[in-house]
């Protein structure tokens, strides 16, 4: 893909939006972010807070623990830190920079404090509705779509900031439309492309996202899933992609204080496209510069399968991520878009049933077997076997199955998330 070809361009532009630093899962971090604003607006700090949030981001929110709070978990939690703690000027570092006087703060707030926290009203997947007083002051902030997204901010009645008509089907607006993204373009871009075009981005990401999955592996985090698979697997390279990669969620699901680069909104899935294909990179003995390449190809392979999925969904994302490795890892040995696209169709057949029930511990789990699926579709490809078009959801061609895990997960499975935030809050009733 010549450098005047205009996806040349946004697939550049594609990357700059998706890869940026957030410290602690993302969906508590918007809550804070959203919080730190509204407190800046408000400018003092409120007697009263609201926060409504839609059946996505609870589930996330519940079981992760908000960094930087000393372990405190939730939406109140993620609240509370943003108006005592926050920085809104760093976004998805917000709270980055706490002090120890400041997390003792934060939890004599949450003490004196009424947060209220209730459902979002409407039916979006990304919601985030904050509402600050002090006096007769309030101020309303909205976040939509995604986790940087302000559609709404107002003071006292007055409207400051109003996007325009949020829906779901508009997910991502002001985005670069990634209907531009395919696999045989992608390993176009990736093969062509000028290294430096990427290189800050991409070495960032490489830098911090091995960094923590270290953590996670000199330290106990978690469920330690990493040194589990260490202990009992060993640390042959299938191994070390598999391990290293759930080292960085055991790190990160528990509270540590380290900031990945997140992919498609999720730092998980960051740590899954990146650390996976690094392991086989020092394995094989590539090049810096090849490296940043498969990394880069594999980060734009899950953003790909990613997009008709959305940014909140039951599908757990980290399958696409551990795909998208597999993908690269399968392009480093060699592979073209015929290699990556065998390997992808066999690696989403294999774990696409795999939900998501929130940011907790098992996260890193989940991703362990997603790196696997990736690995064994690759595989399967190197000794002549694949699942075919008719093989369940599978379809011929990539690009007809990449569709159709989308609409699984954007359509099929919206019942099953409500679902699980059922059982997850407890509302179930015995059959």
């Amino acid at each position: 893909m010549d450098r005047t070809h205009p996806n040349y361009h946004n697939f550049i532009q594609i990357l700059r939006e998706e890869l940026v630093p957030a410290m602690g899962c993302t969906e508590p971090i918007a809550i804070a972010y959203g919080a730190a604003r509204a407190r800046d607006i408000l400018g003092r700090e409120p007697e009263t807070v609201k926060v409504e949030a839609s059946g996505s981001i609870i589930k996330n929110v519940k079981s992760v623990i908000v960094p930087n709070t000393g372990g405190l978990k939730g939406i109140a939690a993620a609240a509370a830190a943003g108006i005592v703690a926050g920085r809104s000027d760093l976004i998805l570092e917000v709270i980055s920079q706490v002090s120890e006087a400041e997390k003792d703060a934060i939890r004599a707030f949450l003490d004196t404090h009424p947060i209220q926290v209730l459902p979002a009203p409407g039916d979006l997947i990304f919601d985030i509705i904050i509402t600050l007083t002090a006096g007769a002051d309030l101020v309303k902030l909205r976040i939509s779509d995604y986790h940087t997204n302000i559609t709404l901010v107002e003071k006292n009645g007055h409207v400051l900031l109003q996007g325009g008509e949020v829906t779901d089907d508009a997910a991502d607006d002001g985005l670069i439309d990634r209907s531009c993204l395919s696999v045989e373009s992608i390993v176009d871009f990736v093969n062509t492309m000028e290294v430096d075009d990427v290189r800050e981005l991409v070495e960032r990401q490489m830098e911090y996202n091995y960094a923590i999955a270290q953590e996670g592996m000199n330290n106990n985090w978690g469920a330690n899933i990493g040194k589990v698979l260490k202990h009992h697997y060993g640390t042959h390279v299938q191994l070390r992609a598999r391990y290293m990669a759930a080292a960085g969620s055991d790190a990160r699901m528990s509270g540590c204080e380290m900031p990945v680069i997140i992919v498609s909104g999720s730092g998980n899935q960051g740590i899954t496209a990146t650390v996976p294909v690094m392991e086989y990179a020092k394995e094989l003995k590539a090049d810096h510069d090849t490296t940043v390449r498969a990394v880069t190809l594999s980060d734009l392979l899950t953003i790909h399968m990613k997009t008709g999925i959305g940014r909140l969904s039951a599908y757990c994302g980290a399958v696409c991520a551990g795909c998208g490795a597999g993908g690269a890892i399968a392009w480093l040995h060699g592979g073209g878009v015929r290699e990556v696209s065998h390997t992808l169709v066999n690696a989403l057949a294999t774990v696409s049933g795999i939900v998501c029930d929130g940011a907790k511990p098992s996260c890193a789990a989940k991703i362990a077997s997603a790196v696997d699926a990736g690995l064994l579709g690759y595989h399967m490809f190197q000794d002549g076997q694949q699942f075919r078009g008719g093989d369940g959801i599978v379809t011929k061609g990539v690009e007809a199955t990449i569709h159709n895990v989308g609409r699984l997960g954007r359509v099929g499975m919206r019942e099953t998330d409500r679902e699980i935030l059922r059982i997850m809050t407890g509302q179930t009733e015995e059959c």
